[in-house]
C-alpha cells in the first residue's frame, strides 16, 4: 500500500505540473466543490457512530469543518476567477 501511495503522489505532482495555469484555477475550484461528498460522508459517519465512540465523532466533526472550508474556498476561487472576466464600468 505504501508503494501505491508513493506512486500516486509522484503521478499527481507530474500531472498537476503539466496543467496550464489558465486551466488550473477552474479545475481546482471544481475539485473543491466536489468535496461536498466528503461532508455528506462525514455526517453519515457521525450519525451512525455509537455515542461512546468519541474517535468517530471527533473525526467526523473535523471532516465536516474541513470539507466545508474546502467547498467555500472553491467557490471563492471561482468567484474571483469570474470577476476577472467581467467588463469594468467606466
Amino acid at each position: 500500500m505504501i508503494y501505491i501511495v508513493i506512486l500516486s503522489v509522484f503521478l499527481g505532482v507530474e500531472v498537476i505540473s503539466h496543467v496550464p495555469s489558465v486551466l488550473h484555477t477552474p479545475l481546482m475550484s471544481g475539485a473543491n466543490a466536489i468535496h461536498g461528498v466528503v461532508i455528506i460522508g462525514a455526517i453519515i459517519v457521525m450519525g451512525r457512530a455509537e455515542p461512546d465512540n468519541y474517535a468517530a465523532i471527533v473525526l467526523g466533526f473535523f471532516s465536516v469543518i474541513l470539507g466545508t472550508l474546502n467547498v467555500v474556498g472553491g467557490f471563492v476561487v471561482t468567484d474571483r476567477m469570474l470577476e476577472m472576466f467581467k467588463k469594468k464600468k467606466k
